[in-house]
């Protein structure tokens, strides 16, 4: 994937590395940085956080957080997404939580759905919300994964 190594340019350009938080992605991300050679000096640590347990007990999300907004929300993105800057050695990170499938959507929140976050230090976190469609477990995580890292790419690039 040529996205993740011009992340990984970039990231060693400024000297910064990156900390992943995967919910319904399940570390696809951290993966794929991983797959790359020479990553370990830019890739800080991945945080695979499937249950909403998880996501306060590692990340520091707030359960009432969860509870109000449901772990698919832009609230929880963020949140996760700054929870992994704060228990890490990272300057970037990227936050995913989604409906995957193929049970689990509602009409509010349908399969396919998913929020993404970015937490760079000093910068307002960034969200975007994704809505891929029934198209399989498998196509909306991979979808998911080539998103996030083109979120980081896009951050990257619009950095000074």
């Amino acid at each position: 994937m040529s996205i993740v190594v011009e992340v990984i340019e970039l990231l060693r350009t400024k000297g910064w590395k990156l900390a992943t938080a995967e919910s319904c992605t399940g570390g696809m991300v951290a993966a794929a940085m991983t797959d790359v050679a020479g990553s370990s000096d830019v890739f800080d640590r991945g945080f695979v956080t499937y249950s909403n347990l998880s996501k306060a007990e590692m990340l520091g999300v707030v359960p009432a957080l969860i509870a109000t907004h449901g772990a698919v929300s832009s609230q929880v993105a963020r949140a996760m997404a700054e929870g992994a800057l704060m228990y890490s050695k990272a300057q970037i990170s990227v936050a995913i939580t989604g409906v995957a499938g193929p049970g689990g959507g509602s009409t509010e929140k349908p399969v396919g759905l998913v929020h993404f976050s970015v937490a760079t230090n000093g910068l307002p976190t960034a969200h975007i919300e994704m809505k891929f469609g029934d198209v399989g477990r498998s196509q909306v995580r991979s979808k998911a994964r080539d998103s996030a890292l083109q979120m980081v790419l896009d951050q990257l690039k619009a950095l000074p």
